[in-house]
């Protein structure tokens, strides 16, 4: 689904993404780790096209079967192709319900052209009554239909993530990054969020990069786990592969083998 080139993003003489290589498979799970600075969410923020690399290419499967270019393309035009990403800090609309701001996703909408608010009205109400019923079967789907009317500003945390994750699910993406899910959540809200993610994944094809610090929920959810270290791709296989690693345990504790135990303890 997703390949990255040799990709670097450089700030000054900081290298935040060094050289990083990889494959993401369609319809698969894949989980993103490392220690803090590894340069994690700066290589999201450039295949989302937030930030744009110094050098190196990312390119996404296309509808037709073959891999288009897609370094450097502006968030706006990736989301048209089905790449998207969330925040480790939930970005809603505070002031307008869950439903409204699952409605706003949608792009391209009637009611966004002054000729239509004046000679579209029907037009706009039929596809406010979609998006509505649509929204609606998407919180349901989240398990959080008792908060439809509730200001997303209101809710927790957690139910901020999965309102995330529920915006992608009104554009039906094909790839979504998600930066830190487990951030501030607890543990029941986190176990719903990957019991979503999942389904999402067995049920609707969808192909999920999800960085996160808690080796639990990785475990649960990922068919693969990458993990990276200033900046490079340090190894990448099974949660359990990569506990052995002596790389990735020397990354995060810097005391070698005897700390396997450690490494799974940390949750890091």
């Amino acid at each position: 689904m997703i390949e990255v080139h040799d990709l670097h993003r450089h700030f000054g003489g900081f290298r935040a993404v060094d050289g990083a290589s990889m494959k993401i498979e369609p319809k698969s799970i894949t989980g993103l780790i490392g220690p803090n600075g590894a340069g994690k969410t700066t290589l999201f923020n450039v295949i989302a096209g937030v930030l744009p690399p110094t050098s190196g290419r990312v390119t996404m499967l296309g509808d037709g079967g073959a891999s288009d270019d897609i370094t450097g393309l502006p968030p706006h035009e990736l989301f048209h192709r089905g790449l998207l990403r969330t925040f480790q800090i939930a970005h809603e609309f505070h002031s307008m319900t869950c439903q409204e701001n699952l409605m706003m996703v949608p792009g391209a909408q009637s009611g966004e052209t002054l000729w239509n608010t004046w000679f579209g009205r029907k037009r706009i109400a039929d596809e406010e009554r979609a998006l509505r019923a649509k929204a609606d079967e998407v919180l349901e789907f989240l398990t959080v239909s008792h908060l439809r009317d509730q200001r997303a500003g209101q809710i927790s945390g957690g139910q901020k993530k999965l309102l995330e994750l529920g915006r992608t699910m009104m554009v039906d993406a094909k790839i979504v990054f998600l930066d830190e899910v487990g951030a501030g959540v607890n543990r029941t809200l986190l176990n719903t969020i990957g019991d979503a993610i999942i389904r999402l994944n067995k049920e609707r094809d969808y192909t999920f990069v999800v960085i996160e610090h808690d080796m639990d929920f990785i475990g649960k959810i990922s068919d693969h786990v990458i993990c990276m270290a200033e900046g490079k791709v340090l190894a990448e296989g099974s949660l359990a592969q990569i506990k052995a690693n002596e790389q990735v345990i020397e990354a995060y504790l810097g005391t070698g083998l005897k700390n396997k135990d450690q490494l799974a303890e940390t949750g890091a």
